[in-house]
């Protein structure tokens, strides 16, 4: 009786809680007391002004009491108490090193050999102690209870409803007046109902299946458009673009147009959403206290938060690009021109000469100025007839793709940086190149000089007798390098040096779409309005050692129908307050730092920095990690066409009725919910 009108089955908040049934504590302010302390039948009372409450136990007991105070937490309000902190990002995020560059996979199974290394100490730490004990049944048992806890405000408000059905009732006619309004509500009723009904039957229907066939189209187009953009270039072209390139099939045109990675995050969410949406009104068809599906709703509305706030952002932004499209193109125009080919002529004009006090090589300074400055000049007429006449209507592109979101025109303006600095690149490519070869042809000399030679075979150094001619030879070689170091080493620091400043523009667009694409907004909100909906752990905090000992007489007798006086003397008693830790902004902006640890990892490491001075290719954080972040809230295989199809139209709109979500077995459902049975089959 105490279970009727269950809107779910009992026996899943039975299994939840790991009991069978429910049973009773005690009593509360019982008018009589009890003769005796009981751990099995507690007697609770309650006094007047007082905001803790007191339990019968004698102090010749010598039973020292602990009561643990708390604040229900809501589930209708999704607040809920756990002993982990929450996780914002999927569970099925696995690191895969063969997505990632060379270095990028080095980092990798650093980062997992360091995490190995603090979990052994962890685990050696433990063995140092004095006094070490099992685990005691309240520790084997707190994920029980904080269960148990969760749910205690649901199960109340269902008993409570059904207390007033508990004894016999007596059933009185109804009146004249009473008989009048049933009737007129049961006319308005069916009328409501025959509406609902034509409503049901003939509109609804119709407009779940257009809305389930437009669904399924865009989910095709989505499809087909993330096959072009994850289409892979040929081996030969990625290793030029990439020379650290993962996959030996070659690129995706996600990997190398922002623009294009932004079209594909957002194909990626839009096709993941029906699905998300189909899993969290699962929710509905069960208790709130089941807190499984909590992550998933903050993803969810975090996700939709963002993509309106890019939506609004980027229609102020389009507009204000539209209005201002001519003197925006001229800017760009004049920007481009006096920085990426003004500025660099006149600085290898600089160069060619005495720069900075300096004695060049002339010959050789001149020969490659003279080369760079032709390639500056080709360049400069290439993007005078090619580019320059379309900048105006590429301004307006930008304005209007701006309607679809503020990270778009951030993309593609990175894409235009890397598109109108790309001779920059490959001045920045030659000259690393020169100079590492010029080193490594000094290196071999200056072992000539030592009667020595590299081992290719057994990489190492081994003993060599040289001739006459062959110690002249090195020695002019030798000489002729090394005077012409200087002069190479200043061209490769001059594009080392502008390719550097271009990295630190592009991380910077590309950590702001990591903000416009993944900043947990939604997390933040509900860690300022509600931190119980963001649970970090629990905390446990000594309210009151010790009360004093308690006498039970007339005037401060807990009911006035007690009916004798009694005095006792109060069992030591402490009260402890259990309460919920939310979690603290560092978790909530986890990935950011282990963004950020990454991108120290590969430019201050060692190894970047030792590439960086030998002439040695420097690899730009690659997209796949700068995105990475933004993937953390996808699936990591995308969900296919069929699957989407079965979810829409395999079991229909999710109800949320009993019968309804489980039609075949909800009889026994509600008989094993009267008789307190929690264990069944279809659960487990």
């Amino acid at each position: 009786m105490l279970f009727r009108n269950s809107p779910y089955p009992v026996d899943r908040i039975f299994q939840h809680c790991a009991r069978s049934s429910m049973s009773v504590l005690g009593t509360f302010n019982y008018p009589e007391l009890p003769t005796a302390f009981n751990p099995l039948q507690l007697s609770v009372f309650m006094f007047a002004g007082s905001t803790v409450p007191q339990i019968f136990c004698p102090a010749t007991t010598n039973i020292a009491i602990q009561i643990v105070m708390f604040d229900q937490p809501d589930p209708g309000r999704m607040q809920y108490i756990s002993l982990h902190p929450m996780n914002l990002a999927l569970g099925d995020k696995q690191r895969r090193t063969e997505n990632s560059s060379s270095h990028f996979a080095q980092i990798d199974v650093e980062e997992e050999e360091e995490s190995r290394r603090v979990a052994q100490l962890v685990e050696k730490l433990k063995l140092h102690t004095v006094v070490r004990h099992s685990a005691s049944r309240k520790e084997i048992a707190l994920s029980v209870i904080i269960n148990q806890i969760n749910c205690c405000l649901e199960v109340a408000d269902l008993l409570q409803r059904n207390t007033p059905f508990i004894g016999p009732r007596r059933k009185r006619s109804m009146s004249i007046s009473e008989r009048v309004v049933e009737s007129a509500q049961s006319l308005y009723t069916l009328g409501a109902l025959f509406l609902w009904n034509v409503f049901r039957v003939y509109v609804y229907p119709l407009f779940y299946r257009a809305s389930i066939l437009a669904l399924i189209i865009h989910r095709i187009i989505a499809e087909g458009v993330l096959v072009i953009l994850e289409w892979h270039l040929p081996s030969r072209t990625s290793s030029i673009i990439d020379h650290d390139s993962p996959n030996p099939a070659g690129l995706a045109l996600k990997d190398l147009f922002a623009s294009c990675q932004q079209v594909h995050i957002r194909l990626q969410q839009f096709s993941y959403y029906p699905i998300q949406y189909l899993h969290l009104r699962r929710r509905h068809t069960t208790w709130s206290s089941i807190h499984h599906s909590n992550s998933d709703y903050i993803r969810y509305y975090n996700s939709l938060w963002l993509i309106a706030n890019d939506v609004i952002i980027g229609i102020a932004l389009g507009s204000y690009i539209i209005e201002n499209a001519q003197p925006a193109s001229d800017l760009l125009s004049r920007s481009v021109k006096y920085y990426t080919i003004d500025g660099l002529t006149r600085m290898i004009r600089w160069l060619m000469s005495y720069p900075g006090g300096l004695k060049l090589n002339n010959e050789l300074a001149a020969f490659l100025g003279d080369l760079f400055l032709w390639v500056i000049e080709y360049w400069s007429t290439t993007t005078t007839v090619v580019i320059m006449p379309y900048l105006p209507a590429l301004v307006y592109f930008i304005g209007f793709s701006s309607f679809a979101g503020a990270s778009m025109p951030i993309a593609i303006f990175s894409d235009l940086l890397s598109l109108l600095t790309l001779h920059i690149y490959s001045f920045y490519i030659a000259s690393a190149r020169i100079f590492n070869w010029q080193l490594t042809i000094i290196y071999s000399l200056f072992q000539l000089f030592r009667g020595k030679k590299r081992n290719m075979l057994r990489n190492r150094i081994d003993n060599c007798d040289y001739d006459l001619d062959q110690l002249l030879l090195g020695t002019i070689l030798f000489t002729l390098l090394f005077f012409l170091l200087p002069t190479v080493v200043v061209f490769y620091l001059t594009f080392a040096t502008a390719r550097m400043v271009i990295i630190s523009f592009k991380a910077v667009l590309d950590t702001c779409l990591a903000c416009l694409n993944h900043f947990p907004l939604f997390a933040l909100m509900l860690r300022l309005k509600d931190s119980r909906r963001l649970p970090g752990g629990i905390r446990f905090s000594l309210l009151r050692s010790r009360i004093v000992p308690t006498t039970l007489s007339p005037t401060s007798q807990p009911s006035s129908h007690l009916s004798t006086t009694a005095r006792y003397d109060q069992a030591d008693v402490s009260y402890i307050g259990l309460s919920s830790t939310p979690l603290s902004l560092r978790e909530i902006f986890a990935p950011y730092f282990h963004l950020g640890s990454r991108v120290r990892k590969h430019y201050l490491s060692p190894k970047v920095v030792l590439r960086l001075i030998t002439g040695r290719f420097v690899p730009p954080l690659g997209r796949s990690e700068m995105y990475g972040l933004q993937y953390s809230m996808l699936p990591q295989q995308r969900v296919k066409v069929s699957e989407v199809w079965k979810a829409l139209t395999g079991d229909g709109p999710v109800k949320s009725t009993t019968a309804q979500i489980w039609p075949s077995q909800n009889g026994r459902a509600r008989a094993s919910a009267y008789n307190g049975s929690a264990v069944g089959k279809r659960w487990k």
